[in-house]
């Protein structure tokens, strides 16, 4: 299928060109206030984690804003929301570490891009403050921070991801139900049995 494909480093930069200081120095270690003040504005971010084969998964998490732990400099905490019980990202954490986040706020084109080692904890004292409606989440993904930097905004530029104008009309979005009927055909459910599903899901099971 891809008959010209790019295979070093060399050959990437003599095509693309190579960074700006600014863009080689503005990474650092840990978590200052200015990245702390961005986490506590992300109701969503996009984690990213492989199998110990290579193999990747990005997965969305989101609340509200400041649902992710600061608990100091090098460490946060991601609570484990109620889902499908897929666990694709937590498998992937047990059989390798290594992770990366893109924190998102709406209305803003800048995003915070975080990349660290993850475990899965169960400490109750850092848990129960990310309780939401009574219910303490009984794991979160740990992270050791260490490295952190602003990703810049020409992706959301390009694609006008928060201009209200450019979103698509309702009835013709893509219909989650009418996808999962086609790709989930062995479950026998109908696209009607599959949108009462996910209405209730969405209804009476987000906690």
């Amino acid at each position: 299928m891809f008959k010209r494909i790019v295979q070093t480093k060399e050959a990437l930069q003599e095509l693309l060109g190579t960074p700006s200081p600014l863009a080689i120095h503005k990474v650092i270690e840990g978590l200052d206030r200015h990245c702390e003040t961005f986490i506590a504005q992300s109701p969503c971010l996009l984690l990213a984690t492989a199998d110990k084969s290579g193999k990747c998964d990005v997965s969305p998490r989101g609340d509200q804003p400041g649902f992710v732990s600061v608990l100091d400099r090098k460490h946060l905490l991601i609570p484990e929301r109620r889902g499908n019980k897929r666990f694709d990202s937590l498998y992937n954490i047990l059989e390798n570490p290594h992770i990366g986040m893109i924190f998102l706020i709406p209305g803003l084109r800048e995003t915070l891009r975080v990349n660290g080692k993850a475990a899965i904890v169960m400490d109750e004292e850092l848990l129960a403050p990310l309780a939401v409606s009574g219910k303490t989440p009984a794991v979160g993904i740990g992270v050791e921070v260490e490295e952190c930097f602003i990703h810049c905004g020409k992706a959301m530029i390009r694609s006008n991801l928060w201009n209200p104008s450019s979103w698509i009309p309702d009835e013709q979005l893509p219909r989650a139900a009418e996808i999962l009927a086609a790709h989930a055909k062995k479950t026998a459910q109908t696209e009607q049995e599959i949108e009462t599903g996910l209405n209730e899901a969405y209804t009476k099971r987000i906690y």
